[in-house]
């Protein structure tokens, strides 16, 4: 197998351990000054290793879980940090205006080694309802999804691609996700904040690396939006979404050519919009979607419609469109 890893090494070399032997160094079969190229056969289904970095007389180890690779990952990347710590970071909130007038209040989630290693560009995930993410004391009903510690554990499970997230908080909920206001919040993302984030942060640009995610009328709102701006969200997660209730998506999505998207829907039943769900789905099979492929439907037999329940699944949306194996089966 072909690994790559890649990191500025600034006179450094890197070197492999793996569990065939936890002593002995694998030795890159080309390198240069900011990635390692190696070759390692293995027999068995997986392999655990660390790159290390020898560097001023020091011998690191990447920091965080092994890396298992599996015989069936497509040439892998690797991109590893050897001094900072294993959580992402949140930031302070700030205000960004809207075309409108008005603003939104924005916080952005970096996953573990973002500062170090400099090489790496990520996915963006744009998540509504911004202030019931990542604090408690800020959330509604001071229960919050839990992002960055869902995103660090499956990172530390080796499950996932890191991505960044960025929560927004509506300014006018009712009005900002649903029909007409909606029109105007996505211009607000389309033309303000993917633009700074994009500016700001090492990004992939591309629409099937830019997802966006809510729940109830935030999950509206996403599909909304990607279906809107199928150029720009290349996904959507839609969790216990109100369907049909202030929005013409099961109109539109009937008439309107199929769009080129990934769609992850979910809820709980019996109360948390199950039938809106089930109906939206069978609707989305009908345009051509494959459950399994682009599209993945999940019920929850007492799923509950609050922040609770939303972060206790909140893993399966993330490995659905930032997963490695997921990745790898896309690639293939």
């Amino acid at each position: 197998m072909r690994i790559v890893v890649r990191y500025p090494f600034a006179g450094g070399r890197c070197v492999l351990r793996t569990s065939l032997d936890w002593d002995r160094d694998v030795e890159p079969v080309a390198a240069g000054g900011e990635h390692a190229e190696f070759e390692v056969a293995f027999a068995g289904t997986t392999l655990a290793l660390k790159p290390c970095l020898v560097r001023d007389g020091g011998f690191f180890w990447s920091v965080g879980s092994d890396y298992v690779l599996t015989a069936h990952d497509p040439d892998p990347e690797i991109w590893p940090f050897f001094f900072a710590g294993e959580r992402g970071s949140v930031s302070a909130p700030r205000r960004l205006a809207r075309p409108d007038g008005g603003a939104h209040e924005v916080r952005v989630y970096l996953p573990p080694g973002y500062d170090e290693n400099t090489l790496r560009r990520y996915p963006v995930l744009y998540m509504h309802d911004g202030r019931n993410l990542f604090f408690a004391e800020e959330a509604f009903g001071g229960r919050e999804w839990q992002v960055d510690e869902a995103l660090d554990r499956l990172d530390r499970m080796n499950l996932l691609r890191k991505v960044i997230v960025v929560g927004i908080a509506p300014e006018d909920r009712m009005r900002d996700y649903t029909r007409p206001g909606y029109h105007a919040y996505g211009r607000f993302l389309v033309e303000v904040l993917k633009p700074e984030i994009d500016a700001a942060f090492r990004t992939r640009t591309a629409p099937e690396e830019t997802v966006v995610m809510g729940s109830s009328l935030g999950g509206v709102a996403s599909l909304f939006l990607a279906w809107e701006h199928p150029r720009v969200f290349g996904g959507a997660a839609c969790l216990s979404s109100t369907f049909g209730h202030a929005d013409d998506l099961f109109e539109r999505i009937a008439a309107e050519p199929r769009r080129a998207l990934r769609l992850y829907l979910d809820s709980g039943w019996p109360r948390d919009n199950f039938d809106a769900t089930n109906a939206m789905r069978d609707l989305l099979v009908r345009r051509g979607f494959a459950l399994g492929t682009d599209l993945l439907h999940l019920s929850f037999p007492e799923g509950a419609h609050h922040e609770g329940s939303w972060a206790e699944r909140l893993h399966l949306p993330f490995q659905f469109f930032f997963g490695r194996a997921w990745a790898a089966s896309r690639r293939r």
